[in-house]
């Protein structure tokens, strides 16, 4: 855990579970009620219907992370009793803990999945008011194939790729990514084949995917929000990814060529720059790249002077020794 401020004791963490290597054997959901029953028995009766309510296995080891993940950081933020650490949601759906006691949210958290990891960023015991949090993570090979096909084959190719997503981007960033990212990124693509150049720009439009999504999530919103297409990234720039997963990316490199870590973003929300809104965008391996978001609604200068730093990978039964510790 990183302490932000040791005065006050907040503290705000980043943390990873990796689901791809859980229960080999479990090829179906069902058979994780077998090999995750230790898991599964420190969820609530809701929770554990949610997870084997997946139909595909990978899809139920992300929920099932995502339920520990959120009550991990609870129960040990919070000082929560891990069977008190009931998740609901607020009045945009999103989930938070609500002290029954006071009425307060005493741990501000947010939790991402995709192509088997989940990762959750948590402020806890700030003092000054709110926190808002938010975090996406987008894997660029998940859906390489489906991508490379539906653009390669395509007639309309790349600019009918990005407009098929344009409802959810501003108008800036559909024009942007269709054509301005590869004169405006040095670098971006790795080889001279055309599927060289489709990966680079889908490099973009994941960074740019992973930069909306945590900053949505940070306002609570979802994708359905009437405002999506006002706020822009204005010449927003994906991070070099890094040679594997046990290669961290590089914090210092200044180049925003070569940098694998983004922290400078010009965000423009109905014209106006956002200037309260702390955002980093980092590669993960080759594939992965995980957005943060956080803001501190009355001091905007505290959660701008926080550093977002690498996430820090947590192994399975670390969480669930402390649910048992603690129930």
């Amino acid at each position: 855990m990183a302490s932000l401020n040791n005065k006050k004791g907040v503290v705000l963490v980043q943390w990873i579970l990796d689901t791809r290597p859980w229960y080999p054997e479990a090829t179906q959901t069902k058979h994780l009620e077998t090999h995750a029953s230790r898991e599964l028995s420190l969820l609530h009766d809701a929770e554990r219907t949610a997870v084997l309510r997946y139909f595909h296995v990978r899809d139920a080891k992300m929920s099932l992370a995502s339920h520990l993940l959120k009550r991990y950081a609870v129960s040990k933020l919070g000082l929560v009793p891990w069977s008190q650490t009931a998740i609901t949601r607020n009045s945009k759906t999103k989930p938070v803990y609500v002290d029954p006691s006071t009425g307060h949210e005493p741990v501000s958290f947010n939790v991402t999945h995709q192509a088997g990891i989940v990762a959750l960023v948590a402020v806890a015991n700030y003092p000054n008011g709110r926190v808002e949090t938010g975090v996406d993570i987008v894997c660029t090979s998940e859906r390489r194939d489906r991508d490379q096909k539906m653009i390669l084959a395509d007639s309309a190719g790349w600019p009918g790729f990005v407009d098929m997503h344009a409802d959810v981007f501003g108008p800036g960033e559909v024009s942007y990514l269709k054509y301005r990212v590869l004169s405006a990124v040095p670098g971006l693509v790795a080889g001279s084949k055309p599927e060289d150049l489709v990966d680079g720009k889908l490099r973009a439009f994941y960074a740019l995917w992973a930069l909306r999504e945590a900053y949505i999530k940070l306002t609570g919103e979802a994708l359905l929000a009437e405002w999506l297409r006002e706020l822009e990234f204005v010449s927003f720039r994906p991070p070099r990814p890094t040679e594997s997963w046990e290669v961290p990316a590089r914090e210092d490199d200044v180049d925003p060529d070569t940098a694998q870590v983004i922290r400078k973003f010009d965000i423009r929300f109905r014209g106006e720059k956002v200037e309260d809104v702390n955002m980093c965008l980092r590669s993960i391996g080759p594939d992965y790249m995980i957005a943060t978001a956080v803001r501190t609604t009355d001091r905007k200068e505290d959660g701008l002077g926080w550093t977002l730093g690498p996430y820090e990978f947590l192994a399975l039964n670390e969480v669930l020794d402390c649910a048992e510790a603690h129930r």
